[in-house]
């Protein structure tokens, strides 16, 4: 019975069956943005304390039903500078949430679960 339970679990994440949480991609975030898809872009930095803390929160998150349509894409605050500049993001630890295209909220270095989960849930 474990198998099966582990099998059908297995199949469900390879389908898609749960939010998705990818590297940041310009095109892919262009075009789910324009679609009116649920997007959340979480800027992050390995060697930020407070993005330790998101991390395991975000996937944990992530995997819940209720988040299965939104697409967290995940910024690395090093790299993704003019990404930053077009959001006016100015420090990591920080989610951008979008819904039907438009900004709808944004919050920095929140690492309660509970208030993570809200800023999720504005995105559907």
């Amino acid at each position: 019975m474990k198998k099966f339970l582990l099998s059908v679990f297995l199949l469900t994440l390879a389908c898609g069956a749960v939010a998705s949480e990818v590297p940041f991609n310009q095109a892919k975030f262009d075009q789910a943005r324009a679609a009116g898809q649920p997007v959340v872009v979480y800027f992050h930095a390995d060697w930020c304390p407070t993005c330790r803390v998101q991390q395991p929160i975000v996937a944990r998150l992530a995997v819940e039903p209720q988040f299965k349509p939104v697409t967290i894409f995940e910024a690395d605050f090093d790299t993704e500078t003019a990404l930053e500049k077009t959001l006016k993001v100015g420090q990591q630890s920080t989610f951008v949430v979008f819904s039907h295209g438009h900004e709808v909220s944004r919050s920095t270095g929140q690492t309660q679960e509970p208030a993570i989960r809200a800023i999720l849930q504005k995105a559907l």
